[in-house]
């Protein structure tokens, strides 16, 4: 049996991640074998969010709190929450959410969510759409307004 840690988790830091995204995270998948869901604990400092605005199509979030008072904008306005608390992001639409936390002490948060490849995520406020593989060798982000037609360049 693999085990994981939640509250003793090495957080990796990416050093790209613009001003207002600056957080530590861990994988859980890997380090327990997990193949149908994901898991990912972050750590958020002061003014800093896990990702912008969005949801997910066929895949649903869960949000738990572990330690700290979170704010969560979803598509009914904006809730503070606190530890111990779980909420569910439901696939589509209905189900977006943005993850801040605004108060002076660290956040500690665990995602959950369903594995489904590809995923295709909504980044409503920016007019994105992210399609993520496996591989990664087609991931792609466009904006909405740059759709082509179907038959476009086909011979």
């Amino acid at each position: 049996m693999r085990r994981f840690n939640l509250f003793a988790a090495e957080l990796q830091h990416d050093a790209d991640d613009p001003v207002g995204y600056r957080t530590g995270y861990s994988r859980l998948a890997p380090g327990i074998g997990a193949s149908m869901l994901a898991g990912t604990v972050y750590e958020l400092p002061e003014g800093q969010s896990i990702c912008p605005y969005h949801y997910e199509h066929g895949d649903e979030e869960w949000l738990i709190v572990l330690d700290g008072r979170p704010t969560v904008r979803h598509v009914q306005g904006e809730d503070e929450l606190d530890a111990g608390d779980v909420v569910c992001f439901a696939a589509g639409p209905e189900g977006a959410h943005k993850v801040t936390n605004p108060t002076d002490a660290a956040v500690r948060v665990l995602m959950v969510s369903t594995r489904r490849m590809p995923a295709v995520v909504v980044y409503p406020d920016s007019d994105k759409i992210g399609v993520y593989t496996e591989e990664k060798r087609d991931d792609v982000i466009v904006r909405r307004d740059s759709k082509v037609d179907y038959w476009d360049r086909e011979p």
